[in-house]
């Protein structure tokens, strides 16, 4: 029996996890994908954006080790050979920095539509392109606080970085289930399409119909009053 093996029995199951690994491969060549079993019987796919957020997948599924971390392209490559089994290639578990956010605990603190994440994702794309660099836009850019979000007694902030995130993984989905570019019209995205967003006193956590992003809160300061 290996010692290393990926088990999904669904093909759109293992449909979705390829989108998934190869939108991080697009945005790092050189990415890794932390694979962890879940309570609950499925399996979680992590990868880091480059925007200081981690974005993930869930699928139904087994994974041994039970966690464990994979190159992208060698993954990338062996979902598209087909067959429920698939060999994530050697441990790259060195190649991984830095702790996953827990699976249970998060608040939910209020529902925004996904167009305006969009939207200011796109502005934020033209002003990165007019001011940024060859080492991508400026980091005041990345770090302007973009959307406000209160729910109860809880207010936060959601950053440009948290919403490049969200986009560059195409993680909103287009009114026929096709995922958002940054070309897309808003107008194709559909009215009643939303992101939820949740919270715990470290991590701020945005969930899309094709994914979540989870992005370390400023200072790990526990949730604040507005």
């Amino acid at each position: 029996m290996p010692e290393r093996l990926l088990t999904i029995p669904d093909a759109a199951d293992r449909s979705d996890l390829a989108v998934f690994v190869g939108r991080a491969v697009r945005l790092d060549e050189a990415a890794v994908v932390r694979l962890r079993r879940r309570d609950d019987g499925r399996v979680s796919a992590w990868c880091a954006t480059g925007f200081d957020a981690l974005a993930t997948r869930v699928v139904a599924g087994d994974v041994r080790p039970q966690d464990t971390t994979a190159a992208g392209d060698v993954l990338l490559r062996a979902l598209g050979q087909g067959g429920s089994e698939i060999d994530p290639g050697f441990a790259m578990d060195s190649a991984w920095r830095g702790a996953l956010p827990p699976e249970s605990g998060f608040v939910h603190v209020d529902d925004v539509p996904a167009r305006i994440l969009l939207e200011l994702a796109q502005r934020g794309a033209a002003l990165a392109k007019e001011h940024g660099s060859t080492q991508g836009p400026p980091t005041s850019l990345l770090d302007q606080e973009v959307l406000r979000v209160e729910g109860g007694e809880i207010a936060l902030a959601v950053s440009m970085r948290t919403v490049f995130a969200l986009a560059g993984m195409g993680f909103v989905p287009l009114a026929d289930g096709r995922p958002a570019t940054a070309d897309t019209g808003t107008d194709a995205v559909a009215e009643s399409e939303i992101v939820r967003v949740r919270a715990t006193p470290s991590w701020l956590r945005l969930d899309a119909r094709h994914g979540s992003v989870y992005a370390r809160r400023a200072g790990a300061i526990p949730l604040f009053t507005a």
